[in-house]
């Protein structure tokens, strides 16, 4: 699955890319290109196309639907700060952490070693005594990103 979704997402970006930063198209299309289920390019929009990888996506259901994809260009600290605060929002789980945390590895704002520790921090085994792990999982991320970035 993860090559059928690898290569979907550079069929997308390519695409993004040919039309100047944004691209507008069916969700039908794509999964016919690919011989998948559509729930396959939903899976890949969803992890592959983040608003803290610099990507707005807007989907509609239905026969006419479309998925309109536009790359979107961080300015600056603050603006990728805010992107950061509202994906991980009340709650966040433990792979969406990863995901957050691979991105600050990529944009050379913590090292890898940094990554890991914080990984082990936020673990689900870390956290495994506490009620409501992705709440105090995405408070504690939150705070560290506010560090991160100051």
């Amino acid at each position: 699955m993860a090559k059928l979704s690898n290569s979907i997402e550079e069929f997308l970006n390519e695409l993004i890319y040919e039309s100047g930063g944004a691209l507008e198209i069916q969700r039908s299309k794509i999964s016919d290109q690919f011989n998948c289920a559509p729930s396959q390019i939903n899976y890949v929009l969803t992890t592959r196309f983040t608003p803290f990888k610099g990507y707005y996506v807007e989907s509609r259901r239905g026969g006419g639907g479309y998925i309109r994809i536009v790359k979107v260009k961080l300015e600056d600290d603050e603006d990728t700060l805010n992107t950061f605060l509202n994906f991980i929002g009340d709650s966040i789980t433990k792979n969406n952490c990863d995901d957050v945390l691979k991105e600050l590895v990529r944009r050379k704002k913590v090292t890898k070693r940094e990554m890991e520790l914080i990984k082990v921090s936020l673990s689900d085994r870390s956290l495994s005594q506490c009620e409501n792990r992705d709440k105090i999982r995405a408070d504690l991320l939150k705070n560290m990103l506010l560090v991160i970035f100051s």
